[in-house]
């Protein structure tokens, strides 16, 4: 029986920041945002341990300087994500990256922390918040995330929730999440386009509202692009002008790195209101004035990189820009001018800045979190999977049963054979991406099924389903339909994909599409070749006794054509090869049989 979220169990909603976090509540019908124990609706997503006590938010944002040693922040990019994958983001970081057990690990003071566990103490302030606010315990929670975070990073941000002690009863993605606070501000339908740009992350997605259904057609974006970057970006102006003055590296001295961050994030924030503002190093005495338009310059290239995926979403959508009723702007850094103007060039139109930009997400996931506890039956949001899964095929080829783009939660069933006499077990090689190589795709997990009867191959059906839950998450499952011999697996990879393994999915999946074509079409002609020149080689034999020499000949120099095609690389001449002795072969089988008959009959 299933039992309504009474009035004293409430679920709020929570916006998991790379920069600030936030917690709201839908009250009386309205949703807001609810303040922090420190007073304030943001909560600095930085952590400090002072005395090997964690301070979660400004007590601990105001030790990021001067005791960098034991303060982190930014760990939402490290969410799901292996050491390997985070190289190139730990130059940008003052704190010591480590690498263990698939995942990376923070050192603070000697100990070594994962990300899920720090981002679970944020998860947990915002928790405490939220009781203190409410008055009542906080025990469930929907929590956002990036559109395109992978299953790895929606598992870790599920895990922290844990650890703090919150049932996440929902992951949503933050476009989604705006859209539906945007949409219910205003009760309106139509396309919009939601350019999200926070502190770490860049998603675009494009919704369409029609009768309070929010339906995501189309998502895309990059888990390592955001403000952060261009913090570092001023940063690094800054570090190399002290090295040719005082002769020191910046990025070598914690407490200097993260001072020079600090610096750089007040100057990204003050030129969002001035057209010039200081960038200051207190402790090297280090003054410098920056004006707004130095800033757009800097800030112009790293922007670019959001043009690829909207235009990649919008395509996706099968939109063109001008059929959009609104781009609506998330995220902190997207009240700099700079970002206006690219995503207004990018989408042909100024974009809405009605909302406000920190909060709109976590209000959307209090409106989700509303939606859950029964209290709102006026609004149904459906998102989508960002890339395509599917399993590994003879030759190396992959099957896609769920495409990129296809809405969630759905499920996907296809039955597959063996390819080999008497095989008892199949290996389930479960693969995230466009392409239709193996290699050229992600690996998410392995599964054997086994206790398959020993039969002739291609006899057995073996049902393989995908289950993406509403969270994004996927549920692998392989069948035997005959004894139903069942195996499933919930796909929990180690870590994450690389932002440039998303891009390189996707843009390689055009760009080869020609190529993979080709290699789909030698893999299938190989397969069916094979059973034939398997048949042929045990036949070869009888040739020679039952064929005039000419035809046995034949069958032989057919066999070897067949052979030496396979080795090759043209499907179309492995195709004419099995062809040609399929019908080199024809006689030879008819004669097989009804020897294999007339034996029978004599038996009898």
């Amino acid at each position: 029986m299933s039992v309504a979220m009474s009035v004293k169990d409430p679920i709020v909603g929570i916006d998991l920041g790379t920069t600030n976090s936030l917690v709201a509540f839908v009250r009386d019908g309205v949703p807001e945002v609810l303040r922090s124990r420190e007073g304030r609706n943001l909560v600095p997503s930085v952590i400090s341990f002072a005395d090997g006590a964690p301070l979660v938010g400004y007590a601990a944002k105001s030790r990021k300087v001067r005791d960098a040693a034991h303060t982190v922040f930014s760990m939402k990019r490290l969410l799901g994500r292996g050491f390997e994958d985070l190289k190139d983001a730990a130059q940008g970081l003052p704190y010591k990256l480590l690498p263990g057990d698939g995942i990376v690990r923070i050192e603070i003071g000697g100990r070594a922390y994962s990300p899920i566990e720090l981002s679970a103490l944020i998860l947990k302030e915002l928790k405490l918040a939220a009781e203190k606010s409410l008055s009542m315990p906080v025990r469930r929670a929907v929590v956002t995330v990036p559109a395109y975070f992978n299953d790895s990073q929606r598992q870790a941000t599920r895990a922290a929730g844990r650890l703090a002690g919150l049932d996440v009863l929902r992951i949503v993605n933050e476009p989604t999440a705006a859209s539906l606070a945007y949409g219910l501000d205003r009760k309106r339908q139509g396309l919009i386009a939601v350019y999200d740009l926070g502190g770490g992350t860049f998603d675009i997605s494009i919704l369409k509202l029609h009768d309070g259904i929010f339906e995501v057609l189309a998502t895309h974006g990059d888990t390592a692009l955001g403000g952060d970057d261009l913090d570092l970006a001023i940063a690094r102006i800054a570090a190399a002008e002290l090295k040719e003055r005082d002769g020191v590296d910046a990025f070598a001295d914690l407490s200097l790195h993260a001072e020079l961050l600090e610096a750089a994030e007040a100057l990204k924030i003050a030129l969002s209101e001035r057209d010039s503002a200081e960038l200051a190093v207190v402790s090297r005495g280090y003054r410098r004035a920056f004006a707004r338009a130095e800033l757009e310059e800097l800030a112009r290239p790293i922007l670019e990189r959001t043009r690829g995926p909207c235009l990649r979403a919008l395509k996706d959508a099968g939109l063109r820009p001008e059929e959009l009723s609104d781009v609506v702007l998330v995220g902190g850094p997207t009240r700099l001018r700079v970002v206006q103007e690219m995503a207004a060039s990018i989408f042909g139109r100024a974009p809405n800045t009605s909302v406000h930009p920190d909060e709109v997400v976590s209000l959307g996931a209090a409106i989700q979190a509303d939606i859950l506890a029964g209290n709102n039956k006026d609004f149904l949001l459906l998102d989508v999977v960002p890339l395509s899964l599917g399993i590994e095929t003879y030759g190396g080829l992959t099957s896609h049963l769920i495409a990129r783009n296809t809405r969630i939660p759905t499920v996907a069933r296809e039955v597959f054979t063996t390819f080999a006499d008497r095989q008892t077990g199949v290996d389930i090689h479960v693969l995230q991406g466009e392409r239709e190589r193996v290699e050229d795709n992600r690996s998410l997990a392995r599964f054997k099924l086994a206790g398959i009867p020993p039969q002739p191959a291609g006899i057995p059906r073996i049902e393989v389903t995908f289950l993406i839950d509403a969270d994004g998450i996927l549920q692998v499952s392989a069948k035997e339909l005959k004894t139903g011999k069942e195996q499933t697996i919930e796909v929990r990879p180690s870590y994450g994909l690389t932002d440039a393994e998303v891009e390189r999915m996707l843009a390689a999946g055009t760009r080869n599409a020609e190529a993979d074509t080709e290699f789909k079409k030698l893999v299938e002609a190989r397969n069916d070749a094979e059973p034939v020149l398997r048949a042929t080689e045990k036949s070869l034999p009888h040739a020679a006794r039952l064929l005039p020499p000419a035809e046995a000949e034949e069958v032989r120099r057919r066999f070897e054509a067949l052979s030496e095609a396979m080795r090759g690389k043209d499907g179309g001449k492995v195709r004419e090869a099995c062809f040609a002795l399929n019908r080199a072969t024809a006689k030879l089988a008819e004669l097989i049989m009804q020897e294999a008959v007339d034996q029978a009959s004599g038996q009898r």
